[in-house]
């Protein structure tokens, strides 16, 4: 369980090892960022040029842009557990997906890809991201 200090607690559940591997250690923990609303790792580890495109709902372009919506998202999504299932990277590539429980007990399944600067940064230049709403 992470502690994001100004945040309940979150359960974290890990279903994959990304030990050997420091990109994948990288994107569990920017995912787990996200979902407990660490907003100064997830902004700390994005280019200016941030790009982020959550399908069927919005772009957001450049860090400005990038650092009100996580803000507000993290100010109004309680976020109960995260479950990231499958954590994947190659080059300047890489996806993760899961669910996510709401503290209402709203549940979403998550698919992010990733690209970062260079092959060997792992500051992110572009987020696609699925979103979808479990029954």
């Amino acid at each position: 369980m992470i502690n994001s200090g100004k945040f309940d607690m979150t359960k974290v559940t890990i279903q994959t090892s990304c030990a050997n591997s420091p990109k994948r250690e990288f994107l569990k923990d920017f995912n787990v960022a996200f979902g407990t609303g660490d907003a100064e790792l997830i902004i700390a580890n994005v280019t200016d040029d941030i790009h982020w495109q959550i399908l069927g709902d919005k772009i957001i372009d450049g860090i400005e842009d990038f650092q009100k919506n996580f803000k507000d998202m993290a100010s109004t999504t309680k976020v109960n557990e995260i479950t990231i299932d499958q954590v994947i990277s190659h080059g300047k590539e890489g996806a993760v997906n899961g669910l996510i429980t709401l503290k209402n007990g709203e549940q979403y399944a998550f698919a992010d890809f990733y690209l970062f600067k260079n092959t060997k940064s792992t500051l992110i230049q572009s987020i696609t991201s699925y979103v979808i709403k479990v029954k």
